[in-house]
């Protein structure tokens, strides 16, 4: 390490003389070109592979953990809402976490830990034929998961920071898509090798299979201890700070929270309700209504992950570029209707409406969540985020368990008008976040070329 920090800052470390010219590094090992920050940036997207993989497991295998487990619909979803449950307090917390206790590199290979570690219980639970082993697993996994996104981002701005943060953020986010997707394509095809392998089903083989897939969060925890090493590395070279959330968390600015806010809030909650239970219940739903095979079954209902992957920047910069948040949370959602309307009432090729619900996803994510900034003051950011994905887990959590039981007791039909009663609230909740944002002046459904216009003054008034 010292010879790297004399090659990179010069000097010859004697008796206080001025530092001779720098010898510069290779660029793979300088942390200030181009080459090394690609490495960096490679290890950031895979330190959240594994969590993604990981997390829809269960949707993955949702006919095998239902019969070698013995448990029904109901349980089954707990699964997901075991791992929402920890968030809905984590998610005010993770930040501090990271600032104040354990710093951006400690807390990175601790949250990554704690995944490894929940996912082996999670196998452990169906290794030895015991659900609420399964459970408490789900629990452990959800302590890291969400924490881990947080530590991931945090990186990001430490190393990014400007013009590259925006397009960095669209790259992880393409990364944990394409971990859903491998996963949901690959989790049956692995449980049917085990099966092969030890000449029957049960929940031996269910366990196995989820060992070999844990693989993956043992992959992302190496990318963690890498990452915390050339972050090290650099701080040393570079005398740079270690990376914070910038988060303050104050619970009580929940009482200044704008009626706009709390809308999109709303928003949020019932449209993610009808988007990520679904998908844990989609694969059987497909098998049965449409009669497709277990990998045709796969495909389509990962779909949504592989549109997102590629198509949530482009839907960033477009958004970025045209402005008009409301319109395109507003397309977002009726489209969403759409698909749920045509999966629930017609024998439509499901293809086409899971495509729509694809790019609708996308296009959501990249217009709602942005606008939280439009309409809280800087200082309050870390506090309206932190709530917003706290009642979004326990939104998912409910609706989680209370899809179970009326796929249980109702069946598909009555599920799917369930997912549309959802997205018709969100759209009821964007249509008066439009009237609530037009009649008080404000800003969420400004062109792009007007709020910089704005900005620009803003900024020259300032100046003068």
């Amino acid at each position: 390490m010292a010879e790297e920090e004399r090659a990179l800052l010069g000097g010859d470390g004697g008796d206080g003389g001025s530092p001779g010219p720098p010898r510069a590094l290779p660029a793979a090992c300088d942390p200030r070109r181009l080459p090394h920050r690609l490495l960096v940036l490679a290890l950031m997207c895979f330190l959240g592979f594994g969590s993604y993989f990981c997390y829809d497991n269960p949707a993955a295998l949702q006919t095998q953990v239902q019969r070698d487990m013995k448990v029904n619909t109901a349980q089954f979803m707990a699964l997901y809402a075991w791992y929402s449950w920890p968030n809905v307090v984590l998610c005010f917390f993770g930040g501090f976490l990271i600032d104040r206790v354990f710093g951006i590199r400690l807390g990175t290979i601790i949250f990554s830990i704690f995944v490894c570690v929940g996912q082996v219980v999670f196998a452990l639970g169906a290794l030895f034929n015991t659900f609420w082993l399964m459970e408490v697993g789900r629990f452990i996994f959800g302590i890291g998961g969400e924490s881990l996104a947080v530590a991931q981002n945090t990186y990001a701005v430490s190393w990014f920071k400007g013009k590259e943060l925006n397009l960095v953020f669209g790259l992880q986010l393409s990364m944990a898509r394409i971990g859903s997707t491998v996963n949901m394509n690959i989790m049956g095809w692995i449980y049917s090798r085990v099966q092969d392998l030890l000449g029957y089903a049960g929940p031996s083989t269910l366990g196995l299979a989820l060992l070999i897939g844990g693989v993956t969060c043992l992959f992302s925890l190496s990318c963690a201890l890498i990452l915390a090493y050339l972050d090290r590395r650099a701080e040393k070279l570079l005398c740079k700070e270690q990376g914070k959330t910038g988060e303050v968390i104050k619970l009580t600015d929940v009482k200044d929270f704008s009626l706009s806010l709390w809308l999109i809030f709303v928003i949020c909650v019932c449209y993610y309700a009808a988007i990520f239970p679904f998908i844990g219940l989609g694969k059987v739903f497909f098998i049965e209504k449409f009669r497709f095979s277990p990998q045709e079954a796969s495909a389509i209902n990962s779909i949504v992950y592989i549109i997102s992957a590629p198509m949530s920047p482009v839907f960033g910069l477009l958004v970025d570029k045209v402005g008009k948040n409301i319109i395109w949370v507003l397309c977002a959602v009726i489209t969403t209707l759409a698909s749920h309307i045509m999966l629930a009432f017609t024998f439509w090729n499901p293809w086409i409406a899971m495509c729509l619900l694809g790019v609708a996803y996308s296009l959501l994510a990249c217009a709602l969540w942005p606008m939280v900034a439009f309409v809280v003051p800087e200082h309050q950011l870390g506090t309206a985020y932190g709530f917003m994905q706290s009642i979004q887990n326990l939104g998912l959590a409910v609706i989680a368990i209370a899809a179970g039981m009326i796929l249980d007791t109702r069946g598909y039909l009555f599920l799917e008008v369930f997912f549309s009663a959802c997205v018709c609230l969100s759209l009821i909740a964007v249509v008066m976040l439009y009237f609530v944002n037009h009649l008080t002046g404000g800003d969420l459904n400004w062109s792009a070329k007007k709020r910089a216009k704005l900005q620009k003054a803003a900024a020259s008034e300032k100046e003068s």
